[in-house]
């Protein structure tokens, strides 16, 4: 592992925190900064390093980032140089728990997201993530190991050996357990399935500035 970069992505409130923690946890050298601070949101941290948001105009960044992993939003998967080769962790989750609980975030520092229909946010959403799961199988660099976000409350054994077999195998696996919160899932669907979006389309220039622009409401880029 030590030649190649573990990047953990997905959409916000998807669970990258909590993989960044477990990762931590089980002796993988992060890249952070401590920039964005804990908060009600995300009381252990977010476990991000802010020139991630800047890669499509500056990768001078990425050669220390060999042999650790780094949070990156999944939209912005598309600028990692072709350079590298990197073990992705996709983080998944039940789209309408992603929507409620960034629409709660926003609220608190009294935002909003830009679109302001579940169902239309929802298809958008489900579409990017279509996608991207499909750009990721095409490129020879990328590894890909996607993780469900109930999955890994509901089983963290058997979600931090998938982790650590995906890496090498050489993880601490008992602290990558102890890493886990259950608590702190507080967006529960009555559905555990991911949403459908209802079109397979892909999401036009307009829709993607769409998502980008929720992106940066966020935070996250």
């Amino acid at each position: 592992m030590s030649s190649e970069i573990t990047v953990v992505s997905g959409l916000p409130r998807s669970g990258t925190s909590m993989m960044m923690r477990m990762l931590a946890a089980g002796g993988v050298e992060v890249l952070t900064d401590g920039t964005r601070k804990k908060d009600e949101d995300n009381p252990l941290g977010y476990f991000e390093y802010e020139r991630v948001k800047e890669i499509q105009h500056d990768t001078s960044w990425l050669p220390a980032a060999r042999g650790k992993a780094f949070k990156m939003v999944s939209l912005l998967l598309y600028h990692l140089p072709p350079s590298y080769p990197y073990r992705i962790i996709l983080m998944q989750r039940n789209i309408r728990e992603i929507i409620v609980s960034q629409r709660k975030m926003l609220q608190r520092g009294g935002m909003a997201l830009s679109t302001e229909s579940d169902s239309e946010l929802e298809s958008l959403y489900a579409r990017h993530l279509t996608e991207v799961g499909e750009w990721l199988a095409a490129q020879p660099h990328c590894s890909v190991l996607a993780v469900q976000y109930a999955d890994v409350l509901k089983s963290p054994e058997r979600t931090a050996d998938a982790v650590n077999r995906f890496l090498g195998g050489h993880l601490d696996i008992p602290r990558m357990i102890a890493a886990v919160e259950p608590s702190l899932y507080r967006n529960r669907s009555a559905e555990n399935t991911e949403a459908s979006s209802g079109s397979t389309a892909p999401n036009t220039d307009e829709e993607r500035a769409e998502i980008e622009q929720n992106l940066k409401l966020l935070g996250y880029m």
